[in-house]
């Protein structure tokens, strides 16, 4: 391996796989109409494509495993901000010493692993955590009250889009297309996906 490539590679992958990260907690913590799904499917796909042209070392990524691990107690535990720094530590600094080109040393560059660690942990400590007090605010007894409704287009449907209804941004899914900022009406739900019809505007055309 050039050594240019021994030096850089490490770094590059590892934003990748840190970016990759933060796509994917933001997706499972706010549920939306599946583009940051896609993201972090791509991202986390380049980075292991990376991850390949290096050793890596077990024992880092265990701790990678640790961190996701607490990740998904933030989903469900009472104190989730606490699971959600413990869950950035982990990661961050399981990433930043995964690659095994130097044993027990991190091969990524000590201050970009500073810098995306604290990074880490703010985005985790404050967006991601909002995000996921947000969901379990959502009446969860009460879904089925949007359908009948009439919201407002706000990611265009071409099926699939986002429209804001019942005070709430919701992923929802139309057999037409439908332009951002138009009427819609749910007329049934599937999980958290609304199903959705074009409102018509004024009378009926007669002939």
């Amino acid at each position: 391996m050039d050594p240019t490539d021994t030096q850089l590679m490490p770094n590059l992958i590892y934003l990748l796989l840190m970016a990759g990260v933060w796509l994917a907690a933001m997706a499972l913590a706010s549920p939306g109409t599946g583009l940051l799904e896609l993201a972090a499917f791509a991202v986390l796909v380049l980075a292991g494509i990376g991850t390949l042209r290096l050793p890596v070392d077990l024992w880092a990524l265990l701790v990678v495993a640790l961190g996701a691990a607490a990740f998904g107690a933030a989903l469900r535990a009472r104190r989730a901000q606490l699971w959600l720094v413990l869950s950035a530590m982990l990661l961050s600094a399981g990433s930043a010493f995964l690659f095994g080109l130097q044993a027990w040393r991190p091969t990524v560059h000590p201050l970009l692993a500073a810098t995306v660690s604290v990074l880490t942990v703010g985005f985790f400590r404050f967006a991601v955590g909002r995000g996921i007090l947000s969901q379990r605010g959502r009446p969860q007894h009460d879904l089925g009250a949007v359908v009948g409704q009439v919201g407002e287009v706000r990611t265009p449907l071409d099926p699939v889009g986002s429209v804001y209804v019942g005070g709430e941004l919701w992923s929802a899914r139309c057999e037409a297309p439908v332009a951002a900022g138009a009427a819609v009406r749910v007329r049934g739900r599937e999980g958290l996906v609304l199903i959705v019809e074009p409102v018509r505007v004024g009378p009926a055309a007669t002939t």
